[in-house]
């Protein structure tokens, strides 16, 4: 179920080797990164990195360190990015387009990698550094030059949803199907969007209301498997009234209890269709996507898909 991570941890080289296999492996891993130490001779750190779908998440714990990147290092075929820091343990001081901006365990910055930017980690760190690909954000009409290396967070609102989000996603994602971590990448995405529209001071009901929607879709992305899952549970879960989530789902024809029936059944599909699952039954899987009796799931199942589970299972196996 759980999505591959790649890791890195210089305790599996040589004290000698430690700095020069980090550089290698920053280089590699944030396309044409320099790096420094402040000088110092020994080092330690270690990063894991997820996908949520297109979105890049990395937990990064290391001694203090430094990284930058020059025009020179920048490449015209390198798939641009908005990159986050946000400090779990520790600080940072990102620079970008004359500003410089220290964030703290309750803040996150963010920065364009298709520009040259340093980021400055005085004291050993523990970061979730999140890449949100450039296209996502730009093609939406907001001017980012502006945000970039600046503060968000500290004081509540959009920006702690978005963190919060992050940080969940980070934890959750080894045991997400793929389709919900695509899923919860577009929630981040739409947290970081609504997040810049705020700062930049055109923050509207209609954000905040489209905010509660992400949070929604997030919250089901990870307790999709709950049969108790509902919207008077979704509701109390989200510290919301259940009039809150109707005006969120206002602009979809199913509102919130089609969405969850929704996602359920299109998890429960994409099951049928994966052939590492021919063993399981039809039943396995309808429970471990939420539902509880067999007669409800295939007579939705059927209305959505136009026949029954088992005739649908049976076509794809010839």
């Amino acid at each position: 179920m759980g999505l591959p991570a790649s890791a890195m941890n210089t305790d599996q080289v040589a004290p000698s080797d430690r700095a020069g296999y980090w550089f290698d492996w920053i280089n590699r891993v944030f396309c044409g990164l320099g790096s420094d130490l402040y000088g110092d001779t020994g080092f330690e750190g270690r990063m894991t990195t997820l996908h949520a779908g297109d979105i890049v998440l990395t937990r990064l714990e290391a001694n203090r360190h430094r990284v930058m990147r020059s025009s020179s290092l920048i490449r015209s075929n390198d798939c641009g990015y908005l990159k986050i820091v946000a400090p779990w343990v520790g600080c940072a001081g990102v620079e970008q387009k004359g500003r410089e901006a220290w964030v703290t365990p309750d803040q996150w910055s963010l920065y364009d990698t298709t520009d040259s930017y340093a980021v400055a980690n005085p004291v050993r760190v523990e970061h979730l550094i999140v890449m949100v690909p450039k296209q996502r954000l730009a093609e939406r009409g907001l001017a980012l030059d502006p945000l970039m290396a600046r503060r968000f967070g500290g004081s509540g609102g959009v920006a702690r949803l978005a963190l919060e989000t992050m940080r969940s996603a980070y934890r959750e994602l080894p045991g997400m199907s793929e389709g919900a971590a695509a899923s919860v990448g577009d929630a981040i995405a739409q947290f970081v969007h609504l997040s810049m529209l705020d700062l930049a001071g055109i923050g509207t009901a209609v954000s905040h209301r489209e905010a509660l929607r992400e949070r929604i879709k997030q919250h089901v992305a990870a307790h999709l498997g709950d049969p108790a899952l509902s919207v008077d549970a979704i509701a109390v879960a989200l510290n919301c009234s259940r009039r809150q989530l109707y005006n969120a789902f206002a602009e979809e024809d199913d509102g919130v209890a089609g969405y969850l029936l929704r996602r359920r059944l299109e998890a429960c599909r994409h099951a049928f269709d994966d052939r590492a699952n021919d063993h399981r039954s039809i039943t396995d899987i309808a429970f471990t996507f939420g539902f509880s009796n067999m007669a409800h799931f295939s007579r939705v199942f059927r209305a959505h898909l136009g026949l029954p589970p088992s005739d649908y299972r049976r076509r794809l196996a010839h």
